[in-house]
């Protein structure tokens, strides 16, 4: 198979068929509902708290709130009440299990569950997703995280609804360091490998570090792309706010950073600075503008239209023109 990651490919224009790039649709299905865009800020506690989370679902855009020092069955009943939907990260430790029955038994159910572990392909993963099958039916469960066709096949048919691919791509992931495994380096070609044997929406995360990188992940088989450099930084971010040299800075660590776990056990992430970029809607809005622009050099009107150009490898012995996934 082809190994590159999103630096090493470009997609190839086709004959623009809009008069102007606001035509084009960024939006998406994914499970029950339709979103603005197919961007997900990742569920870290530097990226996402409630004031975010909220104003993120009452713009239309799909959110994760994290799991970490944090009520969620009562951030539940609150975005109940508001009237929004309720999107959530559990684990597979029995306090998750329960968070799940208590959803159920007090009516708050969950719209979205996310099982966010580092290694998802796990027989602790099956169990709790036959758990949340149990207790919560028609909640959409997203399960992960993966990164081979065999763990998208297991998982889909242990009862997920969609599939978070990637291990360790992150800007503040250290696995493939730590460990030797992982996606860093070839998230792209990982991507599209899993997305060859996927019937289900796959959710493409980590490795993202320009606005065009999220049209490629559409193109190689993505329908939801998680990003989390790209959102923290913001004047609204929860991250602490730094000064180094008369410039300012927001915290970002990952979620199995010493830093997100309060110890120094099983460390596979670290924590880096990010420049203040300003306010997150003003991020949305270009992401949306930039996607549009996308699917117009797609020739297309719509997200899907992205899955249909051809694209090149740049360098190495396998560039070249490609047609279809």
């Amino acid at each position: 198979m082809e190994i590159f990651d999103y630096d090493n490919i470009l997609l190839l224009p086709r004959k623009c068929r809009v008069d102007s790039r606001s035509d084009c649709d960024a939006s998406v299905q994914f499970g029950p509902h339709r979103f603005r865009l197919p961007v997900v800020p990742a569920n870290m506690k530097t990226v996402v708290d409630e004031s975010i989370t909220e104003m993120l679902a009452r713009e239309g855009f799909f959110y994760v709130m994290h799991r970490f020092d944090l009520d969620s069955l009562a951030y539940a009943r609150a975005m109940r009440d508001k009237g929004l939907i309720v999107s959530l990260s559990v684990g597979v430790k029995p306090a998750d299990h329960e968070l799940v029955s208590q959803l159920a038994a007090d009516g708050v159910g969950a719209d979205y569950l996310t099982i966010d572990i580092a290694h998802g392909h796990a027989e602790s993963v099956q169990r709790m997703i036959a758990h949340i099958k149990h207790q919560l039916p028609d909640t959409f469960v997203i399960a992960g995280n993966v990164g081979t066709p065999e763990a998208v096949i297991d998982l889909e048919n242990w009862g997920a609804d969609a599939t978070k691919v990637g291990v360790g791509p992150g800007k503040v992931c250290i696995t493939r360091l730590k460990t030797g495994f992982g996606t860093g380096g070839w998230q792209l070609s990982a991507l599209k490998w899993c997305a060859r044997v996927a019937t289900k929406p796959i959710v493409a995360d980590g490795g993202i570090r320009h606005h065009g990188d999220i049209a490629k992940s559409v193109r190689f088989g993505a329908s939801m792309v998680m990003v989390g450099s790209l959102f923290a930084g913001h004047e609204e971010s929860p991250g602490q706010t730094v000064e180094v040299d008369g410039k300012r800075y927001k915290e970002y660590y990952g979620s199995a950073s010493d830093f997100n776990k309060g110890e120094y056990r099983h460390v596979e992430g670290k924590r880096i600075l990010e420049p203040v970029k300003g306010k997150l809607p003003d991020t949305l809005r270009e992401m949306q503008e930039d996607l549009q622009s996308s699917i117009s050099y797609a020739g297309g009107t719509q997200l899907a239209d992205l899955k249909r150009v051809n694209y090149v490898v740049l360098g190495g012995e396998n560039a070249g023109e490609h047609l279809f996934m």
